[in-house]
């Protein structure tokens, strides 16, 4: 007797039926499409979506949503949709585009992939009053794009999201009704039992976050023609931007125009062509003019003016487009990445063969994590609102389904960014949705030693030992922000693992031993920072022993950890790790303490660096009269400095010793970026590689929280301090959101130099 497996329930996860589609070693775009013909529009459609890869989801020709958000290898992610607001009385067309990255080869290194490679579609809704399941099965069809996602680079492609792209015919119209689909094939569902519901995909969970708002933008402007036999081409292109005006290359011609977006942002590019039958379209997105050629895109080589066109070039990453040239005005043929795009300026390069082409229109549909900003400052040195703008709009980017430390070249969650993005967003929106996600993140990413991996989710493994003790703090910080207990005991064995692996590598001297080195050439990677002169971020200290940040950052973290386990009634533990710092701050002074008074980058070195000197501060190694001489003199004189993925720490180690003042000039930095037209903040000074990394958007944090001195001193905001640090500012006044409401402030300073301070809890 036969089993009659078809008997079986299906899972609503549907793919090719390809034997070992699992193991194609190379990205595949896959379209799916249904036609569901309705008497009547039901009130409510409600369905969940997901893919593995990726998806992006239409009715009726409108895209209704992308993902599913980014999970791992245990917990996949599922979007849940009302379907009825998009639904109409006759044929509609539910279509789906799947990005399938290969469990080997080549992919983006922050989205998962599993044995599984699929769309999933499940649901209900009602027909004649009785609830019906509805799922993707046998019934939807599919199609294979021949675009390939190609590398940014042979040595290191985070992102893997880049096009060669030809057009097919069959891609006209194919998300409407009327389309002809009988030359797809029947899609293959999978059975329920097919599909583990302990691990991923199987193991689907609700999204934790809001969808990612979708907002239509305008390219503002053409910046310059670079090639063009027409003589009117800027013209042209100013009325195709902004007037929709068609504007035609003729055939066996070439056009290179370059576009401004006006600032740095992230979003889906959309090309609606007419014509152009083997035409080459080219589209190189940048996020700054640069000086000097380089042919790595990741070497942008030098940045002065980031808005100058004449002596400057774009360099960056491409799309390359190939029309099929069936596009009519009527049905205009359209590109569009599946992956939305970084850039601030964007080049367009045509080339036509025996057909000219015809651009119908240039759109751009921005994208990211809807943050909702509700704390505005000004003060005294208006500089600082324009470093504000650029702060927030920085956070902005860096933040879509995850914190990114930049949008433009990686696309990962960093531990160490992600700590002072995280405590941004509490400042400037008191939302911690997708902090709580990150921390989830981070706590999944634990290995067997107990430490984390340095960027999550993260396809591959990447350790800097030190990123974990700023997993601990983002607990703290959320803690003192938010209160929650629950979340704290869920995440404290976590913080338990992370420190017995420090606790375990201390040497015969009481210290942190070598647990990495440089980037490439040791086990793990030790990066402090990103200063002049230091091996790949890495002080000098490794080839003679080991790194002194390590053993304040290990102290840091006993420090915060201590807190944390006192929160959730763990008082032995907590004066466990107290007891454990106070150790540390000992041996540091016995080992470390050099004849200068400075502490050195390690025990066998004599080199010093201001990073040492404000964790000595920070971990109260340092007394406090010895503290304010550290800081006086290793901000006055010539040493490794803090750059800006620092400068957070370097703030509060001036601000503890009575120097914040001493900010004002540190802020040059950022009115550099103001002066050099940047619109977001750099990744370092001194190297910026990117434009936009989140964790130079530092004002955002120093005006409500330090400036206007509104801050929590007991868990979840249940008691606040509002005690301005005016520095160099003479006057300051905002609102500042909270927890339990928005404060307002404002303060003068008087003939005494103190801050005269008025405040006011608006609402709770």
């Amino acid at each position: 007797m036969s089993f009659d497996w078809t008997a079986l329930p299906l899972s609503g996860w549907i793919w090719t039926g390809e034997p070992h589609a699992a193991l194609v070693s190379e990205a595949q775009l896959v379209y799916f499409r249904k036609t569901l013909v309705l008497e009547t529009i039901p009130d409510t459609f409600s369905v969940h979506l997901s893919a593995d890869s990726r998806y992006k989801f239409y009715v009726n020709g409108s895209l209704v949503e992308t993902g599913p958000e980014k999970g791992d290898g245990k917990v996949w992610f599922y979007e849940t949709v009302d379907l009825a607001k998009y639904l109409r009385a006759g044929e509609n067309i539910l279509a789906a585009i799947v990005l399938r990255y290969p469990l080997s080869g080549d992919g983006n290194h922050s989205i998962w992939r599993t044995e599984t490679p699929g769309f999933y579609l499940k649901g209900d809704w009602f027909v004649d009053g009785h609830k019906q399941e509805f799922l993707a099965d046998g019934s939807w069809k599919f199609h294979r794009s021949a675009t390939r996602m190609i590398s940014e680079s042979p040595y290191f492609a985070p992102l893997h999201i880049f096009e060669e792209a030809v057009g097919e015919d069959w891609q006209i119209g194919w998300l409407l009704s009327g389309y002809d689909d009988a030359d797809w094939q029947p899609a293959v569902p999978y059975l329920d039992i097919q599909i583990s519901k302990a691990v991923s995909p199987g193991n689907l969970l609700p999204r934790p976050i809001p969808s990612l708002y979708r907002q239509e933008k305008s390219l503002l402007h053409p910046v310059v023609s670079r090639e063009s036999a027409n003589a009117s081409a800027m013209e042209g292109w100013t009325a195709l931007l902004r007037e929709k005006r068609p504007y035609t290359v003729a055939a066996h011609a070439k056009e290179v125009i370059e576009l401004s977006a006006g600032e740095e942002t992230t979003g889906f590019v959309r090309l609606a062509l007419a014509g152009g039958r083997e035409a080459s379209v080219k589209l190189l997105y940048a996020e700054s003019y640069s000086q000097g050629e380089s042919a790595d895109p990741w070497d942008p080589g030098i940045k002065l003016d980031r808005e100058d066109s004449a002596q400057g070039h774009l360099q960056g990453f491409s799309d390359h487009f190939i029309p099929v040239g069936l596009g009519t005005p009527e049905q205009p043929e359209s590109y569009e990445p599946f992956w939305f795009r970084t850039l601030r300026f964007a080049k367009l390069e045509i080339e036509t063969g025996d057909e000219p082409l015809t651009l119908l229109g240039i759109t751009f549909t921005e994208t990211g994590y809807p943050l909702k900003v509700r704390t505005h400052v000004e003060t005294s040195d208006p500089s600082l609102s324009e470093i504000r703008a650029i702060s927030e709009r920085t956070l902005r980017r860096c933040m879509h389904e995850t914190y990114e430390d930049c949008p433009y070249y990686e696309q990962l969650q960093y531990v160490m960014d992600s700590r002072s993005q995280m405590l941004f967003t509490y400042a400037v929106a008191a939302d911690d949705r997708l902090a709580r996600k990150c921390m989830d993140d981070f706590k999944r990413s634990a290995r067997y030693d107990g430490l984390l991996n340095a960027s999550y989710p993260s396809y591959g493994p990447n350790v800097i030992p030190g990123f974990s003790i700023y997993y601990i703090w983002m607990l703290h910080d959320h803690m003192m922000y938010f209160g929650d207990r629950e979340l704290v005991r869920y995440h404290l064995p976590t913080v338990d693992g992370i420190l017995e692996y420090f606790r375990r590598t201390l040497d015969k001297d009481g210290l942190v031993g070598r647990t990495g080195g440089y980037n490439g050439r040791a086990r793990y990677w030790s990066f402090i920072d990103w200063v002049p002169g230091w091996d790949s971020g890495v002080p000098l200290a490794p080839k003679e022993g080991p790194i002194a940040m390590e053993s304040f950052l290990y102290c840091y973290g006993l420090m915060a950890a201590a807190d944390l386990a006192r929160y959730v009634g763990r008082t032995a533990l907590g004066d466990e790790y107290e007891v454990r710092a106070e150790h540390l701050r000992r041996d540091l002074r016995r080992t470390c303490l050099g004849k200068n008074g400075l502490y050195k980058d390690g025990p066998k070195v004599d080199r010093y660096s201001e990073h040492c000197q404000v964790f000595a501060v920070l971990t109260k190694t340092a007394a406090p009269d010895e503290a304010h001489s550290l800081m006086e003199e290793i901000t006055a004189n010539e040493y490794p400095h803090c750059s800006v993925a620092m400068a957070y720490y370097l703030f509060r180690a001036l601000e503890q010793t009575g120097l914040y003042e001493r900010t004002d000039r540190l802020w040059d930095t950022w009115r550099d970026m103001v002066n050099d037209h940047l619109t977001t903040s750099v990744e370092s000074q001194d190297h910026p590689r990117s434009d936009c990394h989140a964790w130079g958007a530092l004002a955002l944090y120093e005006l409500p929280c330090t400036v206007l001195g509104v801050r929590p001193t007991q868990p979840g905001f249940a008691a606040f301090t509002v005690a301005p640090v005016p520095g160099a500012l003479t006057h300051a006044a905002g609102t500042v959101i909270t927890p339990k409401g928005t404060v307002a402030v404002s303060w003068t300073l008087d003939d005494q130099g103190n801050p005269q301070t008025q405040w006011e809890l608006l609402s709770e």
